[in-house]
């Protein structure tokens, strides 16, 4: 699974979250999923904005995490209503 690095690239520059998102002029909402890796999708633009901001390359902003649940079955039953 692919998850953004903001946090430990913005303690590298010793910038703070408020800092990148005045910088990057997203909505405080996107911004927060975005660092906070609550996101299924970034826009081209937002990762080209963040990038800008942190003087960085898109490679720069992705860290690869192995993820056991991805190699496990999924075989979750949904509840619902009888």
């Amino acid at each position: 699974m692919l998850q953004l690095n903001i946090e430990k690239l913005l303690e590298k520059k010793g910038k703070t979250k408020y800092w990148l998102w005045k910088k990057t002029n997203l909505t405080y909402t996107n911004f927060d999923n975005l660092v906070k890796n609550r996101t299924k999708s970034i826009r081209y633009e937002n990762l080209e904005k963040i990038c800008a901001a942190l003087e960085c390359s898109p490679s720069d902003l992705f860290i690869r995490i192995d993820d056991e649940e991805d190699e496990k079955p999924k075989n979750k039953k949904k509840k619902g209503k009888k």
